[in-house]
């Protein structure tokens, strides 16, 4: 399975998920170009995630620290843990991304891309999605 969901500066290129896998994982690779928005701090009820950075910086604020992935180094994220990440680089940074078990899935990407693509979103549309599929934004997120 191979599908690309492009979010504004965020490109992910699933190539695992929930339904090829049995909900065992999802395994997405993600672009994320420079100053990109990205979502607001968040956790994750229901699955942990791992990242590995493929190329460029990118940098994970997880439960307050500011952690750089390079490539070739991982960081481990619990659930229940709240975590973000960032690009202040000049180049765009790519990580592999791995949840367990997979859950998530490739839906809650698309419809949160239809709901930026509108051009204004609805933030409590964008807060009732990320719910919905599990994500919980941080107070003051």
């Amino acid at each position: 399975m191979l599908e690309i969901i492009r979010i504004g500066g965020l490109e992910l290129r699933f190539l695992q998920s929930q339904e090829d896998g049995h909900g065992s994982l999802d395994l997405f690779e993600m672009t994320v170009q420079p100053n990109a928005r990205v979502p607001v701090p968040h956790h994750h009820e229901s699955w942990d995630e791992t990242i590995y950075g493929l190329g460029g910086v990118s940098i994970w604020r997880i439960d307050g620290q500011d952690i750089a992935l390079a490539p070739g180094q991982t960081v481990f994220i619990r659930r229940g843990v709240v975590h973000g990440f960032r690009n202040d680089s000049q180049e765009a940074a790519r990580c592999l991304c791995m949840l367990t078990p997979g859950v998530l899935g490739p839906a809650y990407f698309r419809e949160m891309a239809a709901l930026l693509a509108s051009g204004a979103p609805d933030p409590a549309a964008m807060e009732a999605t990320m719910l919905r599929y599990g994500l919980v934004p941080a107070p003051g997120g």
